[in-house]
């Protein structure tokens, strides 16, 4: 994982949007029947756990002056909601054994649920951080948490009991969901992630402008639920 520029996630968004919709379609049936605010009270992660999730992807994707980064956009609560629902416990998922060591190919293939596989990394990563550096990752200077997420996306950092690359690989993909998703999932607060990658959402019809190449679309952003979003924020 090199740092990520906002140039180069630009590029990966294009990628991570499917993978987002597969994701967030676990909850839509949830999200019909309650605001993400009302879940938040609900959700699966610590106080401790949060603030690993908010040092992680913060550095995954920066924000600067400009543009809001994931930790801006809430995208630790988005996970938080994703855990604590059906993806977290892996309803849809076939989770019988054997289970072995397989190939990148083959997909997922541990018996721990999403939701148990963020539990037991971040406590073995916290343990790693407080043995290599006394200090908790959320503690710790930038480019040491880059150092850290280095080795867990490639897998030098040997975790006790999950393997690190499989951790980092599901946070990664979780972090793009929650920056590209609607806001009504609990992420992309403001329309953050939409904003940067010039994505002015959902409407019900474009027909107006289909025939206006190369002029700015300067309608206000909208989300499922809106030109507000679930945070508060206008759009």
């Amino acid at each position: 994982m090199d740092p990520i520029s906002r140039r180069r996630f630009l590029q990966a968004a294009a990628l991570a949007l499917p993978g987002a919709t597969a994701l967030v379609s676990h909850v839509h049936a949830t999200a019909q029947s309650a605001t993400a605010a009302t879940l938040a009270a609900h959700g699966f992660l610590t106080d401790e756990e949060k603030r690993f999730l908010d040092a992680a992807v913060d550095r995954l994707i920066p924000g600067d002056l400009d543009n809001p980064g994931a930790l801006q956009a809430g995208v630790t609560g988005f996970i938080d909601l994703q855990l604590a629902g059906p993806f977290g416990s892996a309803q849809t998922w076939y989770m019988q054994g054997p289970w072995r060591e397989g190939t990148e190919q083959q997909g997922y293939q541990l018996k721990l649920t999403p939701a148990q596989l963020y539990r037991t990394a971040i406590r073995n990563i916290q343990s790693y951080c407080q043995q290599t550096w006394h200090r908790p990752f959320d503690a710790l200077p930038g480019a040491t948490r880059d150092e850290v997420l280095h080795g867990l996306e490639k897998g030098t950092i040997e975790l006790a009991d999950v393997p690190s690359k499989t951790f980092f690989d599901m946070l990664w993909q979780n972090t793009q969901e929650g920056f590209l998703a609607d806001p009504m999932y609990g992420g992309n607060r403001d329309f953050a992630g939409w904003k940067l990658i010039g994505f002015p959402g959902p409407r019900y019809n474009y027909v107006d402008e289909i025939g206006q190449f190369g002029k700015p679309y300067t309608r206000p952003t909208v989300g499922l639920k809106g030109r507000t979003d679930p945070h508060g924020q206008g759009g």
